[in-house]
């Protein structure tokens, strides 16, 4: 599900009475994308809402801090096992690199495919103790991007 800006910002604000209530603390981990703070020729309105919901994720960070809430955001690149990347869009996109279809979905400095169980795992890991310590992160799961490093 795509939420843009405004909706996420009505949904921080029904949800922070109850993260307060939290016994261990509020956990919210906001999945972002490489387009955040590496966008694509083409992208600009994605990476423009991604950019957006960043900026709420680093906002309510620092607001809710105090209340024992922590807020990261993860910025995955190119999860090709979703409905996004169909057969036909993946070739393309290999296809306008020079690339195969397996060489484009490792395209990144470890040659890893990024895979949305990988995704599930780190926000997962996010909310777990050993985060705990750990607020207003932004945590890239894209194999090591050159634009990002």
């Amino acid at each position: 599900m795509s939420v843009n800006a405004d909706s996420t910002a009505g949904l921080f604000r029904v949800l922070h009475p109850f993260l307060k209530l939290a016994p261990r603390g509020g956990r919210v981990v906001v999945v972002g994308s490489k387009n955040a703070p590496a966008p694509g020729p083409g992208a600009a309105a994605y990476s423009a809402s991604k950019a957006a919901v960043t900026q709420l994720a680093r906002v309510a960070a620092l607001e809710w801090a105090a209340d024992g809430i922590r807020v990261n955001t993860v910025h995955p690149d190119a999860v090709f096992d979703t409905g996004l990347w169909s057969v036909e869009v993946l070739a393309q996109r290999a296809a306008h690199y020079g690339l195969s279809a397996e060489a484009y979905k490792r395209r990144n400095l470890l040659g890893a495919e990024i895979t949305s169980a990988a995704v599930g795992r780190l926000v997962a890991e996010m909310c777990s103790d050993t985060f705990a310590c750990t607020t207003g992160a932004q945590v890239p799961i894209d194999g090591g991007n050159e634009r990002v490093v």
